[in-house]
């Protein structure tokens, strides 16, 4: 069974990271979850609800067992050490100020200690990250996080399948990100070369 550590930061995009983690938990995987307080913000105007216990019991129902939620001020969480066995880590939605800190090695909340152990380990590292337009600081952050090793993906859906509603588009990116962490799952979108892209 695959472990992932999933963070959520203050980026617009919250309904990104519940497809990704509806996705995990449907795939087996147990879920290390860090939650910043910018992105329990966030998740209060985008899903209506927020990041706790209770919430994730709502949205996940049995599966949320399957998610172990560390506080982002505790830096001596499991994950903030390179000992812990995880297989990846996600960033979902990233923020800018989250990559600017990681790019930086500036580890001021477990979000950025996990993923800085992360690119030390040789673990998979994915930004999703969810920002526009783009600055010049904005792109050499994510140029230097690439550099080091992490993956720089975009929350941008595909349109080649003929999306019918926003949760095909969520899902497009969430497949696309848990692939990129190294968890193979059966994907609903597949480019075939048909033109139908695999729905």
């Amino acid at each position: 069974m695959s472990r992932l550590i999933v963070a959520i930061t203050g980026a617009s995009g919250a309904p990104y990271a519940v497809a990704t983690l509806a996705r995990l938990l449907a795939a087996g995987s147990a879920v290390d979850l860090v939650v910043s307080a910018a992105a329990e913000r966030v998740a209060r105007d985008e899903l209506g609800d927020d990041w706790s216990p209770a919430a994730l019991e709502r949205r996940f129902g049995a599966g949320a067992s399957a998610i172990r939620r560390h506080e982002p001020g505790d830096i001596g969480a499991t994950i903030a050490s390179g000992s812990a066995p995880v297989d990846g880590m996600i960033v979902v939605p990233c923020s800018m100020g989250s990559a600017g800190r990681i790019a930086a090695g500036l580890s001021e909340s477990l979000i950025e200690r996990a993923a800085d152990v992360q690119l030390k380990e040789r673990r998979p590292l994915v930004l999703v990250v969810r920002e526009t337009p783009l600055s010049v600081i904005h792109l050499e952050n994510l140029l230097r996080l690439a550099h080091a090793g992490a993956t720089v993906l975009p929350a941008a859906p595909g349109f080649y399948a003929r999306p019918r509603e926003i949760a095909d588009l969520l899902g497009f990116v969430a497949e696309r990100a848990i692939a990129a962490a190294g968890i193979a799952l059966k994907r609903e979108v597949e480019w075939r070369g048909d033109g139908e892209g695999g729905r």
